[in-house]
Order: structure tokens, then C-alpha cells, then sequence
């Protein structure tokens, strides 16, 4: 409430509340913007879409199938529309490959995600590393955006064999820091992520196409041999590594919201990568199903 109170004197916020329930009951809503922990997002979600107003969720949608289930009926009850924040999809370089595939998925594909979050960044926060209020760890909450374009670009897979590790937290974190899987059927692609760099590294993406290949790397796309370059002036929502996908996202969303368009990521799309991450936790070296 205090950090609250202190946003609400910087920006001359009127009302505010610590309670969502209240606050559904109190104000006329067009749009709720769901920012909190993890474990925290699937109540606020449905309590502001039966209240009639628009979501805009963060990532991850949820942190269970259950959860899940539970969003999706929300979601098909509501006059309201749901968005999933998974703004990678909108840095050029991906809109860019997306448009090349066309109609079409890439035939095969690779993923990597090598960060730094150390002792400092988990002490931050009490939510953070902790399994029943994030809901794991890299995959699901700094990986999540990278493993989301392996399968926005590959397809929806129907396997996995992964592992997941802890392997520089073990004192600090009861999550894993480390991940690596292998997805496979109607789509076919690698992953590995790590938390335990010592810098953070660009995302890289590996696409093999019908005509091809495409590797993707922040701003840059390798296509055939032809290096292309794409405009790196926009505004960076957090660290250069993240992209530029955020304004785009949020302006894209109340467009939608205003002219009564449908967001393209709603409560189905977002939930895809939730589904093949908690494939994998399930996993434990062990072919199982998405």
C-alpha cells in the first residue's frame, strides 16, 4: 500500500486500491492491465473479466493446467476481450520472419535464451524463485518469450523430452536456473535456457523453411545468406536484449479494444507456450505429452 500510495501522488492517480475485488465493484472499467506476481494473474484475470472489462495479462497467462481451463471459460463468458503480453512477436526482426513464412511453418527449428539473474535480482522481490508464486523459474518467466516464437513460427508440437536444473542458485532459488528441451510431432525444435551467465546474451533463433533458413538474432536476420538489419530507434522497455516489442504490443491492444478488433493474442494463444512449459517441467527426462 505504501508503494502504492506514492505512485498515486506521482502521477495524481485518485482512487486506489489493494484489493481487485474493490475495485471492480467500485469503478466502470474499460481495461485492467494485470501486472502482478505470477501466481497472481489467473484471480485478477477472470475477476476483471466478469466485471465486464478488458485484460491485458502479463506473461505468464497462468502457472497450471487448471488455471488454465479456468481463464479459458472466463474468457468465452466475457463481453470483454483478454490479451497476453508476448511482445517479442513484435519486434521487427520476428515480424519480418513471420512474414516470410507466410501461411507456411518452419520445418525444423533451434532456440536459445542465455541470461544473468543473480542473488541481487531474486532478493528483489520475495515472489521471485519461488515455486507455488512464480511458478518455476527461467522457462517460465525469462524464457517464456523465446520458447513462444519457436512455436509461433514452428507450430504447436505434441512432445517433449526436457530437463531442468539448478545449477548456480542452489542456496538462493527453488527453481531451476537452467532448461533444455526437446519438442517434437506436427512441430519440431530444440530449446535451451539459462539463467547462470554471467551477462545476458541476445536471444537467438534458428529457423529452417521450405526455401531455407532463417536466423534470427536482435535485430538481424540472417535469410539465405542475405544479412538484414532492422530499425533499432524505437524505444527499448527495459534491457536491449527484451527488444523493442512493448509499445507496439500495448498500442496494438487498445487499437483492438477501441475499434472492437480482435487482439490476436488472446487466452488460447497465450496459453500454448504455458501448456509446453509445464510439459516440460513435467517431463523429468521423460517423453511426455503437451
Amino acid at each position: 500500500e505504501a508503494k502504492l500510495k506514492r505512485y498515486a501522488e506521482r502521477y495524481n492517480i485518485p482512487h486506489i486500491y489493494t484489493d481487485y475485488n474493490e475495485m471492480m465493484a467500485k469503478e466502470d472499467l474499460d481495461c485492467v492491465s494485470v501486472t502482478t506476481w505470477n501466481a497472481a494473474h489467473k484471480g485478477a484475470t477472470i475477476a476483471a473479466l466478469r466485471g465486464g472489462a478488458n485484460v491485458l495479462c502479463e506473461k505468464p497467462l497462468c502457472i497450471n493446467r487448471e488455471e488454465i481451463e479456468k481463464i479459458l471459460a472466463a474468457e468465452a463468458r466475457s463481453t470483454a476481450q483478454l490479451g497476453v503480453v508476448l511482445q517479442n512477436r513484435y519486434n521487427p526482426a520476428n515480424i519480418y520472419a513471420k512474414e516470410q513464412l507466410g501461411e507456411d511453418k518452419a520445418t525444423g527449428g533451434y532456440a536459445t535464451m542465455i541470461w544473468n539473474r543473480n542473488e541481487n535480482y531474486y532478493a528483489q522481490a520475495a515472489w521471485r524463485g519461488t515455486k507455488d508464486m512464480e511458478g518455476g523459474g527461467v522457462l517460465i518467466n525469462q524464457a517464456l518469450h523465446t520458447l513462444d516464437l519457436l512455436q509461433y513460427f514452428c507450430g504447436e508440437p505434441d512432445q517433449v523430452v526436457a530437463s531442468v536444473n539448478n545449477l548456480t542458485l542452489k542456496n538462493v532459488i527453488n527453481v531451476e536456473d537452467t532448461a533444455s528441451a526437446l519438442y517434437s510431432g506436427k512441430a519440431n525444435f530444440t530449446f535451451f535456457a539459462t539463467n547462470g551467465s554471467n551477462v545476458d546474451f541476445q536471444p537467438e533463433v534458428m529457423l529452417y523453411t521450405k526455401d531455407g533458413y532463417m536466423r534470427i538474432l536482435g535485430n538481424y536476420v540472417l535469410h539465405n545468406n542475405m544479412l538484414k538489419h532492422f530499425d533499432t530507434t524505437k524505444t527499448v522497455y527495459g534491457k536491449g536484449c527484451y527488444g523493442t516489442g512493448h509499445g507496439q504490443l500495448l498500442a496494438h491492444f487498445y487499437e483492438c479494444v477501441e475499434k472492437g478488433e480482435k487482439f490476436p493474442i488472446d487466452g488460447r494463444e497465450g496459453s500454448k507456450v504455458i501448456k509446453m512449459i509445464l510439459a516440460a517441467y513435467e517431463s523429468n527426462g521423460d517423453k511426455v505429452d503437451v
